[in-house]
């Protein structure tokens, strides 16, 4: 009996030696079996500017849309004719990946991450939501990352819920509350962060202000009267600055193997027509020398036509977006003071709105290099240029559209709000004159959260390119 148990103790020994074995056998010795938060703040900063500037979001889709770029060649999504399966990674990323993350950050114990963490993952988080429904409109917001099928709230609901989020994480960061390391855009630098917050805040305002215009005004005046501040010089832009290969900026990764993308013909004619100095920050002379001038392709063509303009006739953007370490520009103190001229013309909040639409401009001119005050004072004192108070809509929404340059999920949501500049779909575009309002829903909310994706079209309209979403229906 005793041999007998004996052989027993060995046997369980053995067993539990050989389990600690494989148990060390199994860990990948470079994982961490707990995510850190500024590991997870790095990824999140990196992929969510890939995501912002890459090709499914940007220069293959809205950028189209709004005329900035056209395409020379495979004209398919400047014709719009695209599928349920075109504008997948912004939903897919969005979700599995950014809001995942973000969330991770949000759910550690304070003493796995401090309050600041947590504001700034509450922070970038808002960013993703406001611009999963800019685009798409109704979506999963307050039971993402909850459920595995959420249900989909209006984009009224998500607008005005971002806003509390923004509320939140302002009253989480506190330069007294800890340290923050991985941050790639601010560098730990908490003052910054509290003034992005306000800048989406008011941004937040704006769109809802067709539809709430009392509770625009009032978000307005929070955002411009919380202490922190909006952003106060292009210092303070929210920007995302690549290195080399393989962390190049997307654009330029692109470039080095394709070369199917001009700088739209309606934008080099607005900008020749303004003898904007931004023209050749914009754009390449085409490499035909003898062309002498910028050329613009043409929206919209067949892939014939769009070959026949001439690869080497026609103009590249410019090198500053297609050099590794082209920033990505997320959000801009341009745009901030466009939003406060905005603003101020609404009657939200007191200030001189033409001052700031000038200063907006100025910003812009100066964030792509131009600083020569004479050159600055030339363009503004052009007739074509000075803010026309009677219409604000189209002086602001003309030099905004100019402004958001290469930030094509953005400059896509302000045209739509503002309806200026008037553009035209191509000769060749599929959607019977008009331009696209929104992205398609992935085709794989309909087979995986067919219920919540139903009754979300129901409220909004057909899930269509065509459908205008809530905060642009006049």
């Amino acid at each position: 009996m005793l041999k007998k148990l004996s052989y027993i103790t060995l046997f369980a020994l053995t067993l539990s030696s050989c389990s600690d074995t494989l148990d060390d056998i199994n860990k990948n010795p470079n994982a961490t079996e707990t995510p850190l938060p500024p590991y997870l703040l790095t990824g999140t900063l990196k992929q969510g500017a890939d995501l912002y500037w890459g090709s499914e979001n940007n220069f293959n889709s809205s950028l189209l849309f709004v005329q900035h770029w056209a395409k020379i060649q495979y004209t398919e999504p400047d014709r719009f004719d695209v599928s349920n399966t075109s504008f997948t990674s912004l939903w897919n990323t969005g979700y599995a990946t950014l809001i995942t993350d973000l969330n991770t950050i949000l759910n550690f114990s304070d003493a796995e991450a401090n309050p600041n963490y947590k504001g700034i993952a509450l922070t970038l988080r808002s960013w993703t939501f406001l611009l999963l429904t800019d685009a798409y409109g109704s979506i999963p917001y307050k039971e993402a990352g909850q459920k595995v099928t959420p249900a989909y709230n209006t984009q009224k609901e998500v607008y005005t819920g971002l806003l509390e989020d923004l509320k939140q994480a302002q009253s989480l960061l506190n330069t007294a509350s800890g340290t923050v390391t991985g941050d790639l855009v601010y560098k730990g630098d908490i003052s910054k962060w509290k003034k992005l917050v306000n800048s989406l805040r008011l941004r937040i305002a704006l769109k809802i202000s067709d539809k709430e215009p009392a509770l625009a005004k009032q978000a307005a005046i929070d955002a411009t009267t919380d202490a922190a501040g909006v952003f106060s010089s292009n210092n303070d832009t929210f920007k995302f600055t690549y290195i080399s290969s393989p962390q190049q900026n997307p654009a330029s990764a692109w470039f080095e193997t394709r070369d199917d993308f001009r700088i739209s013909k309606t934008l080099v004619d607005k900008l020749t027509e303004l003898s904007d100095p931004r023209l050749p920050v914009y754009a390449q002379l085409p490499s035909d020398a003898s062309v002498g001038k910028y050329v613009g392709g043409g929206n919209g063509l067949s892939n014939s036509d769009a070959n026949s303009q001439g690869f080497a006739k026609t103009s590249k953007p410019g090198t500053y977006f297609l050099t590794s370490a082209s920033p990505a520009v997320i959000v801009s103190y341009s745009e901030v003071l466009f939003n406060l001229s905005e603003a101020v013309a609404r009657g939200y909040i007191a200030g001189d709105a033409e001052q700031l639409y000038n200063s907006a401009i100025t910003a812009s001119l100066n964030q792509f290099g131009i600083t020569n005050t004479a050159t600055i004072a030339a363009y503004l004192n052009q007739a074509s240029v000075k803010y026309d108070a009677t219409n604000y809509a189209k002086s602001i929404g003309t030099q905004k559209w100019i402004a958001f340059y290469g930030q094509g999920l953005d400059a896509f949501a302000e045209w739509r709000r503002l309806d200026y500049p008037v553009l035209t779909a191509g000769p060749a575009s599929v959607l019977e004159g008009k331009i696209p309002s929104r992205f398609f829903y992935p085709g794989t909310e309909q087979s995986l959260n067919g219920k919540s994706y139903q009754a979300a079209v129901s409220i909004q309209g057909k899930d269509l390119l065509t459908t205008k979403l809530w905060f642009d229906a006049k």
